[in-house]
């Protein structure tokens, strides 16, 4: 499956190995509970999280109050990368969906081992131009994509990023979301989510399997996602 929801890399891993080493080193472990907030949009960015277990999701609301979902993470992905770079006040809010272990790389941390290194500069600027790209493919497939594909490409994302095959072509996505989280993730309203979502239920094309949601015909989702 292919998708054109954004992607976050293993940030680091693109770094010279000693430089990621020691801030590795200087990294603060930290929990968070199931439902517990990492930040909130307008919080002050100081630094970078390395998820090591657990699921986050980031989500943004509208001015009208309405919430769009980002992205949901995993472990080995980094959360709050672009305060390593700027001052500027977080962009989003990150949430804990299930209890959660991070290493927390300050700001100071990260400048004092990567400045005047440029070639670490030029691979951070790297990953940050691809994550634009993403985010941009993203929002013009958002805005030009009927809803129906909207809500395939989410359903694809998730396959890919949480999914486990439990049987020939059947792909559960195990990651326990609500029709409302999936909505904010297609930027779409709930209700035409669960139009979406119920008719792919009749039609078998989707299951629910103890609280999951499960790809039963893969191609008729792939269809939809374009």
């Amino acid at each position: 499956m292919s998708s054109t929801m954004p992607r976050r890399p293993e940030f680091f891993s693109d770094l010279p190995a000693d430089v990621t080493a020691r801030l590795v080193a200087r990294a603060t472990p930290m929990k968070l509970s199931a439902d517990q907030t990492l930040f909130l949009a307008g919080d002050p960015g100081d630094g970078c999280y390395m998820i090591d277990e657990g699921i986050l999701k980031v989500e943004m609301a509208s001015d009208s109050g309405i919430n769009r979902i980002l992205a949901i993470l995993r472990p080995g992905t980094v959360v709050g990368e672009l305060s390593l770079i700027d001052s500027r006040p977080r962009s989003a809010t990150v949430t804990a969906l299930k209890a959660s272990r991070l290493r927390f790389i300050s700001r100071a941390a990260f400048d004092e081992l990567v400045a005047g290194d440029i070639a670490s500069m030029r691979m951070v600027a790297t990953l940050l131009a691809g994550r634009l790209r993403d985010t941009n493919l993203a929002l013009a497939s958002s805005n030009f994509m009927p809803v129906k594909g909207r809500v395939a490409v989410a359903l694809v994302a998730l396959a890919e990023g949480f999914g486990q095959p439990v049987g020939p072509g059947r792909t559960l996505i195990k990651v326990r979301l609500s029709q409302s989280d999936i909505a904010a993730m297609a930027g779409v309203s709930r209700e035409t989510a669960s139009r979406v979502l119920n008719d792919w239920l009749r039609k078998g094309d989707v299951s629910r399997l103890a609280g999951y949601y499960c790809i039963e015909r893969p191609a008729a989702i792939e269809q939809a996602a374009g």
